[in-house]
């Protein structure tokens, strides 16, 4: 199965899977000779029965930059709204390349939205421009949470992640955080019990309440999982 857009997945299986593909790209960066994703994003990511994550689909995959070079230059090639700023504008391509669009799937997985929308207004077609003003405010970030999810989220949770992600679309590389960070920093999340549903910070869905989820065009549209694609699981 590929992470995509079918069926609603609750909180504690989008984090199960962002710490899947967390580990996936840390064992790329990590290897003797590091490699560069290059295209990860949600359809990218592989799921067995169980919601274990893990990466396909190579083909962009390049090695990394070796001795005292501090990047490698390539036909700047990928996907719209994953692809991080300074490979697009200068082709030079790190490892935190792919931390910045493992920071777009963070967005998409707390959001419900796709990481480029075109059918959406200009100023919330690239989430990441969109999410960027909400995701360092505890009250604001709630208004961007999946409404799909009904509260069944971790408020702390959804406010660490938030802050990662924030931290991996970083215009900065150097800013952006190491796979092995990113991966403590989920792990941490898992057991938390915090529901904004039952801690009065979600709404109920009466008809009073539907402005306050629909406010800006914040409703999104879940990040689901499709079986339109029986895949084989990869090894990351």
């Amino acid at each position: 199965m590929i992470l995509g857009l079918s069926v609603s997945l609750p909180w504690n299986t989008r984090l199960k899977i962002a710490i899947g593909a967390a580990k996936g790209l840390a064992f790329l960066h990590g290897a003797e000779k590091p490699v560069i994703y290059r295209d990860f994003k949600t359809s990218n990511i592989l799921l067995d029965s169980e919601f274990n994550a893990k990466l396909s689909d190579f083909g962009l995959a390049t090695m990394g930059p070796e001795g005292s070079n501090t990047h490698v230059t390539t036909r700047v090639m990928g996907t719209y709204g994953y692809a991080a700023p300074e490979y697009v504008s200068t082709g030079h391509l790190t490892t935190k390349s792919d931390i910045y669009s493992f920071g777009v799937v963070l967005l998409e997985l707390l959001t419900g939205r796709r990481a480029m929308d075109k059918t959406r207004a200009k100023t919330e077609q690239s989430l990441v421009d969109w999410a960027k003003p909400y995701l360092s405010s505890s009250r604001r970030l709630r208004c961007i949470i999946d409404p799909r999810l009904s509260g069944q989220y971790s408020v702390k949770g959804a406010k660490e992640m938030a802050h990662l992600a924030l931290q991996c679309v970083s215009m900065n590389p150097r800013d952006r955080p190491k796979m092995p960070s990113i991966i403590e920093t989920l792990e941490s999340l898992q057991n938390l019990k915090d529901m904004a549903i039952s801690v009065g910070q979600w709404p109920d869905q009466s008809p009073k309440s539907q402005k306050y989820a629909t406010v800006k065009g914040v409703k999104g549209q879940g990040i689901f999982l499709t079986r339109s694609a029986m895949v084989a699981s990869a090894k990351p």
